[in-house]
């Protein structure tokens, strides 16, 4: 049995003035989830748990230990795939036009990803580990996943920094929007849009919501345990279900179109 790689994604939301939320589209040949929409993450790196980034981040001191890597991860990924950068420049969040002078450091970072600690620095700037906000925690079961990556991962609920702009970066995110849950959804139920089991399940949850704040609210009070999908048999077709205590409004899909969105 393969191991679930570790993995951080980020949530970013808005009220614009409805909650939305940006997802990407990944590109098409990539080998995880290609032309699905997905929160923009990936991989957690060795160098996302380095013990010199405590000297460069928010929030430390209220971060689990291990949530620590998890969230550089998702940070560093949210500024390798859309550009939005969750830093601080003399306390407050970087404004638009920083994040966007610092767009072409991205291609480097997702590259060699122990260069964002070297940006970060360089830059006198500080992580905002303390804007993010634990929302779920997935990892696939190992049936059903024969040759596909499987993936424990963090998923970050976060405010959109003020004025910040999504910047696809064109190679794995075809695509970045802003979207309504319901919209989202709809999307995907018209075939216009595909999603992942994990994804779907997500989207829908923040869709009982009813703003940023109340999204980040609720996964405070919400019990977060790791999900693990059960896959089960019923009137002769199979369904990947998961737990129907952990706050989501629908908790089953068939196994035919949750592999593919």
């Amino acid at each position: 049995m393969t191991d679930a790689i570790p993995a951080a994604t980020i949530i970013l939301l808005r009220d614009a003035p409805q909650l939305e939320v940006l997802m990407i589209e990944r590109h098409a040949d990539t080998p995880f989830a290609g032309g699905a929409i997905v929160f923009p993450g990936g991989r957690i790196e060795p160098s996302d748990g380095a013990d010199e980034w405590r000297e460069y981040c928010d929030g430390v001191e209220d971060v689990p230990a291990e949530e620590f890597a998890p969230r550089v991860a998702a940070i560093r990924e949210a500024f390798e795939e859309v550009g939005v950068l969750y830093a601080r420049s003399n306390g407050a969040l970087v404004s638009n036009k920083q994040a966007a002078a610092l767009n072409d450091r991205r291609k480097a970072v997702e590259d060699d990803d122990r260069l964002f600690l070297d940006l970060i620095k360089s830059n006198g700037l500080r992580l905002a580990l303390d804007a993010l906000h634990l929302f779920a925690r997935w990892e696939p079961p190992v049936r059903g996943h024969d040759n596909m990556r499987r993936y424990h991962t963090w998923f970050f609920a976060a405010k959109s920094p003020d004025g910040q702009e999504a910047r696809e970066d064109g190679n794995e995110a075809t695509e970045a929007f802003w979207a309504a849950p319901s919209a989202i959804l709809s999307s995907c139920d018209a075939g216009e849009r595909k999603a992942i089991f994990p994804t779907r399940r997500n989207v829908e949850l923040l869709n009982v919501s009813g703003g940023a704040q109340e999204v980040i609210d609720f996964a405070a009070r919400r019990r977060i345990d790791v999900i693990v999908p059960d896959i089960i048999e019923r009137d002769g077709e199979h369904y990947l279900t998961i737990p129907a205590d952990m706050g989501y409004p629908i908790t089953e899909q068939s196994v035919k179109t949750a592999f593919r969105g």
